[in-house]
């Protein structure tokens, strides 16, 4: 591909995850071209239909994840704590919203091997992370990977513009909400001498 059909497909990857974390996966198209400055033309010569785009976005955002989730565990050892807490502050920065967007309206039924690889492999590599800060006395047990990375899309979603002016910091405060909430504690599921989760039937 030459470098310039490289820099427009980039941009159409960049702009859909950017649109599809404020409006959903199906914002129109054209919209999509517009961001990117390109023409409507150009994006399907590089993307066949909507669900091409969306699988193109969830992998840019499951490889950015797992990149940052190695460069996390790469700090693990020096300084556990900061290492934890960049790393979440960083999922909030890579428009979770928008892989949420395609994996669950539009890639949920029909998901490519490609996809489905690379959802496996960064969910490892969070994983890996997770042991590590739990380790660390930093994260609940029962705390999952894919828990973290959907949660986090969640609070981080675009607010309605009402009240992203009324409440400018809410999601840096609902950020530390979620780094304090995920620490360990005696309602993580196990019981307090730690001997591990209560019986569901008690």
């Amino acid at each position: 591909m030459r470098a310039d059909a490289a820099r427009r497909r980039a941009a159409l990857i960049r702009a859909a995850r950017h649109l599809f974390a404020l409006h959903g996966s199906d914002i129109a198209l054209d919209a999509v071209a517009e961001a990117a400055d390109v023409g409507i033309a150009t994006l399907y010569r590089n993307f066949s239909s909507r669900a091409v785009l969306a699988e193109e976005v969830a992998l840019a955002i499951l490889d950015d994840v797992h990149a940052a989730a190695d460069e996390a565990l790469d700090r693990m050892s020096d300084e556990p704590e900061a290492a934890w807490h960049a790393y979440v502050r960083r999922l909030v920065q890579l428009d979770l919203g928008a892989l949420s967007a395609a994996l669950t309206e539009h890639l949920t039924d029909d998901m490519s091997a490609h996809v489905r690889a690379a959802q496996t492999t960064t969910l490892a590599g969070v994983g890996d992370l997770l042991g590590a800060a739990r380790a660390a006395g930093l994260v609940r047990h029962d705390l999952e990977p894919l828990d973290l990375v959907l949660g986090i899309g969640l609070i981080t979603r675009p607010l309605p513009e009402p009240v992203a002016r009324d409440v400018p910091d809410l999601v840096p405060r609902m950020v530390d909400i979620v780094l304090a909430g995920m620490r360990p504690g005696v309602d993580d599921g196990r019981r307090p001498d730690g001997a591990g989760r209560p019986d569901a039937r008690a």
